[in-house]
């Protein structure tokens, strides 16, 4: 289904090789690179970047979203991304938030409820999805650690249990706004199971 989209979008360079593909599909328009992913993973890019450009060769030539400028830590490390990128001769095109826009975002979600630290990645792309897109669909977006029907116990992403850092993120509160959004018929959630072998 993800395969057949007119464009996807995927958040913080999830795997999709190794027997996910035919879970979670491979085709990638636009992929987001969490500086803190970029920290943790890969060293910042202060000393070896090959692995790093490793990974960007599953999106093909995708554009990655670096959130740049949304806060003043994260300009060196993703700037370092732009170079490795342009220094590989990459065929993927960098991109990034206006500050503006992020702040309006951030705005705008506080007038609907929203009242965690910062927003995720998953929405900041899911609000611009829904200013660009006539169709949003998401998936991936349960952010609980059972499942709402057998109460089986769930990790936080397909391919790992990492958990957000405490006290910046609320994903259940992301979640119910995006669960309203699906009831209005604004964007169709997709909670089915996703298992890899």
């Amino acid at each position: 289904m993800v395969d057949s989209a007119e464009y996807v979008i995927r958040c913080n360079l999830p795997p999709l090789t190794n027997g996910y593909e035919k879970h979670v599909g491979v085709k990638t328009d636009l992929v987001s690179a969490n500086p803190s992913i970029l920290s943790q993973k890969y060293g910042s890019l202060l000393g070896a970047r090959r692995k790093f450009m490793e990974k960007l060769c599953q999106y093909g030539n995708s554009m990655l979203l670096l959130p740049a400028f949304s806060y003043v830590g994260n300009i060196a490390v993703c700037m370092r991304a732009f170079h490795t990128i342009k220094d590989f001769g990459s065929p993927m095109q960098p991109i990034y938030f206006s500050p503006d826009y992020l702040k309006n975002l951030d705005s705008f979600w506080r007038t609907q409820g929203w009242k965690a630290v910062r927003l995720t990645t998953g929405m900041m792309l899911t609000s611009m999805a829904l200013e660009l897109c006539d169709n949003v669909h998401l998936y991936g977006f349960w952010p609980f650690n059972l499942h709402p029907h057998t109460f089986e116990e769930l990790t936080n992403h397909y391919y790992d249990d990492k958990r957000p850092k405490g006290g910046f993120h609320a994903m259940p509160e992301e979640f119910k706004l995006l669960l309203k959004l699906h009831s209005q018929g604004v964007l169709k959630l997709h909670l089915g199971n996703c298992k890899p072998n």
